[in-house]
């Protein structure tokens, strides 16, 4: 599923129009007409139920006149509460609400009281919010923000027409104040405020209708992947039956330090757990004993350390013989923060070949030197950042990279040549060349340590199977939150351990297997 900006829908729509001649008023009849199917087919299994329309000024209070005529057409009991005067409405708004029985019709425009929509309110049992679309940008005020507040004190179930009023159709975010509907319903593609947090929370069931937009015109639009169950079932391949360790990649992970060699058996753990053939896994020396015990599939490499629990320069010359012949490397869960362990990270940047994963402490050692992303290093390498790290990593601040996750990933690829996937709610994943994924799977329960070094093992692994590098970020990202959406089914999501995760990832895998049969 592609998602999509406000912007990029506009464009979409002029395009429709311009191009192909379609006129507004039938796409706008058609988005009405599809949004009163919706009504029906969720609201209507009872009869007919009191419904009130509250609409603004624009396109998006005009479908919200289609919805109220289609319905009352229908026998429904429709008012229409319109937060303007008559004469402030044009165009094919305008031609929609003459079309409506004008005693169903009532104008609240600014600076008169809101109480007999309260009153309206309290005789609906069923609003439509056809207030403000998503060409929103500022916070809403006024008497917008005034009907907001009147619906959600109203406790009606509530149908949001193209997005909840209120939302930031680009970043999700919450303008102010906005509507939290129980169902939205958009035309021809998702936004991205339907699927990135807060606003995902506000939209309900989404559901999506066509309104006639020409299929070539939506293929052409400016969006990224929304990666759910179907898509990411799309990309997982079955195992030849005559296939052996061989070849499914011999991955290795270069990881841990004093006090964090669980992060690197996670690491491994989860490799082996997302098929990888073989998994080394190269520690300190004085911790290699520590590491037998926690991993049983994985190979351990012990590096010379001097005793300290840390890789130094000591370990550079036996870690270039380790890197040999393997086919995806992972770097950095647990490394530590020591000068000379960032130092060895940033000499093994130009000596590894293969598909390389960097993490946490890799990537805080880059992050003193990102110029080096842009020299001598692997032609896959893939960077598996929190906001946190992007932030020192693009020399920006955490609530920066917030604010602009989409924008900030995309940008950081295409500048380094890298592959990205920006970790939290909906993770980002960005490619070198423009193409960019949002993540659909997981839960709150992964916020807990260790998660990273799982996403890390399972790409890695993904890459030493020879997935193509997007392909293996994207299934990487979607097993994983998976994984912990199968867990939370189970236990739930409070005290969810990545040990837990770990632990379902065959089943997730199987799970896009059996999916990818029935497709």
């Amino acid at each position: 599923m592609k998602v999509v900006s406000g912007e990029t829908m506009q464009r979409m729509d002029r395009r429709t129009i311009d191009e192909f001649g379609i006129p507004g008023l039938v796409l706008m009849e058609n988005a009405g007409r599809g949004c009163a199917d919706a009504i029906r087919e969720m609201f209507g299994r009872n009869g007919c139920m009191p419904v009130l329309v509250v609409a603004g000024k624009g396109n998006n209070g005009g479908d919200g006149y289609v919805i109220a005529r289609l319905l009352a057409g229908e026998g429904w009991p429709v008012h229409t509460a319109v937060l303007a005067r008559k004469d402030e409405i044009g165009g094919d708004a305008r031609e929609n609400l003459e079309r409506l029985d004008p005693s169903t019709v009532s104008y609240l425009p600014a600076g008169e009281s809101l109480s007999s929509l309260m009153t309206r309110l309290d005789a609906a049992a069923l609003v439509v919010d056809a207030l403000l679309g998503t060409g929103l940008k500022n916070d809403v005020q006024g008497v917008y923000a005034e009907a907001i507040r009147c619906i959600a004190a109203s406790a009606r179930p509530v149908v949001s027409v193209d997005i909840p009023s209120g939302i930031d159709a680009a970043t999700g975010k919450v303008l102010g104040v906005a509507v939290t509907a129980n169902l939205t319903v958009t035309f021809a593609l998702a936004k991205y405020g339907h699927v990135l947090y807060p606003g995902a929370l506000h939209c309900g069931r989404l559901k999506i209708v066509d309104i006639g937009i020409p299929e070539s015109v939506a293929r052409e639009a400016d969006g990224v992947l929304y990666v759910d169950a179907a898509e990411a079932a799309a990309v997982v391949t079955r195992r030849d039956p005559c296939s052996h360790k061989g070849s499914f990649g011999h991955s290795l992970v270069i990881a841990g330090s004093i006090g964090k060699t669980g992060a690197a058996a996670m690491a491994a753990n989860s490799a082996v757990r997302s098929g990888a053939g073989l998994v080394s896994l190269a520690v300190p020396a004085s911790l290699n004993a520590i590491l037998e015990v926690k991993t049983t599939e994985a190979m351990t490499i012990p590096l010379a350390d001097g005793g300290t629990g840390f890789l130094g320069n000591e370990s550079l010359v036996p870690l270039r013989a380790a890197i040999q012949g393997r086919d995806a490397v992972a770097l950095g869960p647990g490394l530590s923060w020591q000068p000379a362990t960032a130092a060895l990270v940033r000499h093994l940047l130009a000596d590894i070949t293969a598909p390389l994963v960097l993490d946490a402490d890799a990537l805080n050692a880059l992050s003193e030197q990102t110029d080096l992303l842009k020299g001598t290093r692997p032609d896959t390498v893939v960077l598996t950042p929190h906001p946190g790290e992007m932030a020192r990593l693009a020399g920006t601040t955490t609530a920066a990279v917030e604010a602009d996750r989409i924008g900030v990933a995309r940008d950081f690829a295409a500048r380094f040549g890298v592959y990205l996937i920006l970790k939290g709610a909906r993770s980002v994943i960005a490619s070198p060349d423009g193409r960019m994924a949002l993540n659909g799977s997981g839960n709150p329960g992964m916020a807990s340590g260790g998660m990273g070094d799982v996403l890390t093992g399972v790409v890695t692994a993904l890459l030493g199977q020879g997935y193509e590098p997007f392909a293996a970020c994207t299934l990487g990202a979607f097993v994983h939150g998976h994984a912990a959406d199968l867990v939370a089914a189970d236990k739930g999501e409070t005290g969810m351990s990545a040990l837990d995760v770990q632990e379902r990832l065959p089943h997730a895998f199987n799970s896009l297997i059996r999916l990818k049969g029935e497709q």
